[in-house]
């Protein structure tokens, strides 16, 4: 049972640095951008890039005016 379980975080802990840089990046281009330029709130920006990273997508697609 214990193979199974680090076959089963492997992919996780491979994708989490990736997870983790997109967040800080996108972070970093809110807190930068005066709010007259972000579609939406900021906070609600952040807390949709910190729950998955197809958040942080959305926010560089369609967030930024």
């Amino acid at each position: 049972m214990k193979h199974d379980l680090r076959q089963g975080l492997k992919p996780v802990l491979l994708y989490l640095p990736f997870h983790i840089v997109v967040v800080a990046c996108t972070w970093h281009d809110i807190d930068r951008r005066p709010a007259g330029h972000v579609r939406g709130s900021k906070g609600m920006w952040k807390v949709a890039s910190a729950a998955n990273t197809l958040g942080a997508v959305a926010y560089w697609l369609v967030g930024r005016r």
